[in-house]
């Protein structure tokens, strides 16, 4: 019964605190009203733009074909969410792996398989080593035109040191929106 006990107070704790930390992280982020916004550079930070970005950057991708002509390959399968929706195939270009994020360079194309072997580009995602990314930037967590990457710690499914990621659903629409890592509109079934 003691255990218990610890045990509920312990998830309790673990609770709470992950309330705090949300809290604070919805606090210092200043919430933005319609699809546009800017900070005090001027610079447009709407998800929108950021899917405009990744749009026109990887247009050249299409066709799975100059991705890999371009040093993408695929990385361990076409992955699915763990209850619901996909992410697709990820093919990462593993000279982008540096430690720097531009929105015109992501270092995964993801795909869809679809019937007869075909693949359509449907997201990206960009991805940087923490302790690399943190040492070089003052400890000041990544993001990308506004929009703060998500803290993958180690130990973890790939068996990578801990790393920064950001998925950008900028070639399938994902209802669940633009930034969310599964996709339910995204498939592995062929």
């Amino acid at each position: 019964m003691t255990k218990r006990i610890t045990s509920l107070i312990q998830k309790s704790a673990i609770v709470t605190l992950r309330l705090a930390l949300l809290s604070t992280l919805i606090t210092a982020v200043p919430l933005f009203a319609g699809d546009s916004a800017s900070d005090h550079s001027g610079r447009d930070h709407s998800p929108a733009k950021l899917v405009q970005l990744v749009r026109e950057a990887t247009r050249q991708f299409i066709d799975v074909n100059a991705a890999t002509a371009a040093g993408y390959g695929p990385f361990l399968g076409c992955v699915t969410g763990p209850d619901h929706g996909a992410m697709g195939v990820h093919y990462v270009n593993g000279a982008l792996l540096n430690g720097e994020l531009e929105a015109s360079h992501p270092q995964a194309l993801i795909y869809e398989p679809l019937e007869g072997g075909r693949m359509r580009l449907v997201g990206v995602e960009f991805i940087v080593d923490q302790a690399t990314w943190l040492a070089n930037h003052n400890n000041t967590p990544p993001s990308l035109e506004g929009q703060v990457l998500q803290f993958v710690d180690a130990p973890n499914r790939f068996n990578i040191p801990a790393f920064f990621e950001l998925h950008v659903w900028a070639w399938r629409d994902n209802p669940q929106g633009a930034f969310v890592d599964w996709n339910n509109h995204v498939t592995c079934e062929q």
